[in-house]
């Protein structure tokens, strides 16, 4: 998901730099890098956290004011995690796998009413809708078109049209007729279990699939993800706002978006888009607990078939392809895994992470070769690139701290 500015009066704040972290005169290096963080341009505030498996290395910084003029930020604070939600609806949907209620490689109109999926995909004017599965949503190998992010011909797209509206929102069903009606898909559905299938981020894989959720639970999306996946891991700091649980209370507390220099205050759009708020925490919680296999009865085995295989995204021209995620990103099932080539960087590559990113530049990532977890958040709109530009110094910086540098 990709959000934009919505202006406000409100004045910004002071940018006194505020920092809570453990033992944080012995941490040079993870504060040197939460400063940079800090200093970006347009980043009002910012929480990097790193912990190893063993527990010998906890760190968690904070720089900034949660919102304009304070609270100031803290590492129990609550932010936007954007499209980090991704990696919980595919742990859900492996559990449900596992209990027999739903099968991935079953066609998508098994579970939804034809009606709702007719025409969401006419590749030269054939409606290849009904071959769409479980599988190709959750690993982005459908074809679909983005509905947030995607232009019509001659229009804008639905991040545009919200920014020039102001805080606006829609149904599900809406976001679906604007694909059928007015975005073309990309290409046609792919074999979902081959490594070398095409694949293309698209929020309309995971909004069909929160919609899967919905049915074969008989909840809200709320509930699926409390059930399966936030009590099990034991985050009880996270939630999902939307139509049924808008959370005002809670959502009050959180850390405020930003968009450039303005706050960015679209409570029915993030509602829309069932936005997930999480904590330090609970996102530390999530990335080891999944890639650990916790909320699984096959564990870590249940882990490795939604990390199998990853497959690079493709690097499209068109102007939307400028923000979501693509080469040389990878995508498993609702994992991804980030690696520069060596030609990029021949004499200091850093090793490989697996977890998933949101656009406001928020991260979750593991490291498997350190043994290391990194979760954290800018809560800036334009800072969806920054979480791959700065792993490789978040890493080094902990392999330093834990050398004693």
């Amino acid at each position: 998901m990709h959000i934009g500015a919505r202006t406000m009066s409100q004045a910004a704040g002071d940018r006194t730099p505020y920092a809570r972290s453990v033992h944080d005169t012995e941490h040079g290096p993870l504060d040197a890098c939460l400063d940079r963080l800090f200093e970006r341009r347009d980043v009002h505030h910012a929480v990097l956290a790193v912990r190893s498996g063993d527990g010998t290395l906890d760190w968690r910084g904070v720089r900034g004011d949660a919102r304009p003029g304070g609270p100031a930020l803290t590492p129990d604070t609550p932010y936007f995690v954007a499209s980090i939600d991704k990696l919980v609806t595919a742990t859900a949907l492996f559990v449900l796998a596992e209990r027999g209620v739903l099968d991935l490689d079953a066609r998508l109109a098994a579970y939804l009413d034809p009606v709702r999926t007719r025409g969401l995909h006419v590749w030269k004017g054939v409606d290849r809708s009904d071959a769409l599965t479980l599988r190709h949503l959750a690993s982005h190998t459908s074809g679909l078109a983005d509905y947030l992010e995607d232009r019509p011909r001659g229009g804008r797209s639905l991040i545009e049209e919200t920014l020039a509206q102001g805080d606006v929102g829609w149904t599900v069903e809406e976001a679906l007729e604007r694909v059928r009606s007015r975005l073309r898909p990309h290409f046609p559905p792919q074999d979902a279990h081959a490594a070398g299938s095409r694949a293309q981020y698209s929020d309309t894989n995971y909004l069909l699939l929160k919609a899967v959720l919905e049915v074969v639970t008989g909840g809200s999306v709320a509930d699926a993800y409390r059930d399966l996946v936030f009590d099990p891991l034991g985050m009880h700091g996270t939630f999902v706002v939307s139509r049924d649980a808008p959370h005002p209370e809670r959502t009050e507390r959180a850390a405020v978006l930003w968009a450039g220099g303005e706050p960015f205050d679209a409570p029915v759009t993030l509602r829309s888009t069932f936005g997930m708020f999480s904590t330090v925490h609970d996102q530390l919680a999530l990335v080891r607990g999944v890639v650990e296999g916790r909320p699984f009865e096959g564990g870590r085995a249940t882990f490795e078939r939604m990390a199998t295989p990853f497959r690079r995204f493709g690097q499209g021209l068109d102007r939307a392809a400028l923000r979501r995620p693509g080469w040389p990103i990878e995508y498993a099932h609702g994992l991804m895994r980030f690696h520069l080539p060596r030609w990029l960087a021949p004499f200091a590559r850093p090793p490989a992470v697996v977890g998933h990113t949101g656009s406001t530049g928020s991260w979750a990532f593991h490291c498997p070769d350190l043994d290391l977890d990194l979760v954290g958040t800018v809560d800036q709109v334009t800072a969806g690139p920054v979480p791959f530009r700065s792993v490789g110094g978040w890493l080094r910086a902990a392999q330093r701290r834990a050398a004693g540098a």
